[in-house]
Order: C-alpha cells, then structure tokens, then sequence
C-alpha cells in the first residue's frame, strides 16, 4: 500500500508541470488603430459648371455736349450659364483649419438688354463672356469635408453694344474690367483623389467708363458709365494629389 502510495505522489510530481506548461496565458492582441482623419493639405486641378447672374446699372451718359448727359439710361441683367477650369493648392492645421489660394477661369454664356429709357428705338445690349479669379480661403477640416470662405480679386471680358430702330447696330464696345469677390462653399473627398464642391460667389465690377465705337458713319465716338455685380453659384470636381 505504501508502494502504491508513493508511486502516485510521484506520478502528481511528474505530471502537474506538463498540465502547468500547457495552461500558457492568453496572447493581448491590441486592439485596431482608429482611421487616421482625412487631411486636405495637397494641391488640386478640376474643372466646374454653374450659372451666371448679372446686373449692368446705370448706363450714364458721359459723352460730352451729349443730350442727356450725367442721366442714366436704363439697366438690365444678363444671365446664363458658365464653365471652366480651377487649380490650387491646401494646407490643413493640426486643429482642423485650412488655408489655401486658389485660381479660376469660366467662360461665360450670358446675354441681356434693354430699351433706353431716354431715347426713342434705341436699346442697349451686353454680353458676358469670361470671368477669372484668384482666391484665398480658409476654412474647417471636419474629416472629409471641409467648410470654407473665399475672397480676392476678379477680372471679366464684356462686349457692349447699341442698337437703333433706323440703323441697327449704331455703337460697339468691348472692355476688360477688374474687380473683387467674396464666396462660401463646401467641398467633399469622396476618395484620395477625387473630390467635389459646391460654392455661391458675389462678384462686384464696380462703376467703369466703357468707350464705345461708331459702327455708322457720320456719329462720334460715345462714352457711358456701367455699374456691373454678379451672382455666381457653381459645382465641380478636383482631382487631388500630393497628400
């Protein structure tokens, strides 16, 4: 019996260790890193579509010994639609606030008139026909998409022109003119390289003299003063890189 005894304390001794050596304590596995947040610093290129309102003010006369000089002739607005091209760059903060400039140019489908309000059977006409801009905006990162405000300076290409009853097309002009805006929009990253936005802009022209040129003999030349704002709310896509 005490053979037997001692023959299983022994065989406890022998075996505990090897039950021990596989009872091995369970791996940690951390756990999985949380996405890193969508950073918008980089550069971009796209292009974009939109519509185009526009008001020409005022038209004063400006011609000298002209009848009704210093007097407004009327106004009209000019509305149709546009397209273009936009390239820029952004640098995102730790906090989430963005800064960036920005380029832009459309051209312009967008066409009005309207009958002189001192003169019998004559109206006036303009035509817009491109618009470009150079931005700065700074805005809010919320992972992909960003918040922002834009302003900075503006420049457009007008044609003029007047038209009589008797002589048709009497005077044309065409003018360059610079000016300044400001604009709100949001923009989303849909992947890491592609990216659309949605944005409304104010343009503001301010007053110009425009010099318009006698298309019939036998009339001078004629000056007027134009007033001229614009609306402008477009949406586009931009391809991103250099994240």
């Amino acid at each position: 019996m005490r053979t037997v005894l001692l023959g299983a304390a022994a065989l406890t001794v022998l075996t505990v260790p090897a039950l021990c050596a596989d009872m091995r304590p369970p791996l940690y596995k951390a756990p999985p890193a949380p996405a890193a947040l969508w950073n918008w610093t980089g550069c971009y290129i796209g292009g974009h579509a939109g519509g185009v309102w526009a008001t020409q003010k005022d038209w004063i006369v400006k011609t000298p010994g002209a009848a009704f000089y210093g007097q407004s002739l009327g106004e009209h607005e000019a509305n149709g639609s546009l397209g273009g091209v936009q390239a820029g760059c952004d640098y995102q903060f730790a906090g989430g606030f963005v800064t960036g400039i920005q380029g832009d140019y459309a051209w312009i489908d967008a066409e009005g008139r309207h009958d002189s309000a001192r003169e019998l059977g004559v109206a006036y006409h303009s035509k817009l026909r491109s618009l470009a801009t150079v931005t700065g905006r700074i805005g809010y990162g919320w992972d992909r998409f960003l918040g922002y405000v834009k302003g900075g300076g503006a420049w457009e290409r007008d044609d003029y022109w007047a038209t009589t009853i008797l002589l048709g097309t009497a005077y044309t002009a065409h003018e360059m003119r610079s000016g300044w805006t400001i604009g709100i929009g949001g923009e989303y990253a849909f992947s890491n390289l592609l990216a659309g936005f949605v944005e409304y802009n104010y343009y503001d022209f301010g007053t110009r003299q425009v010099a318009f040129t006698p298309q019939v003999a036998g009339l001078g030349p004629a000056f007027a003063d134009v007033r001229e704002t614009k609306s402008v709310v477009r949406a586009g896509l931009n391809l991103r890189f250099g994240r």
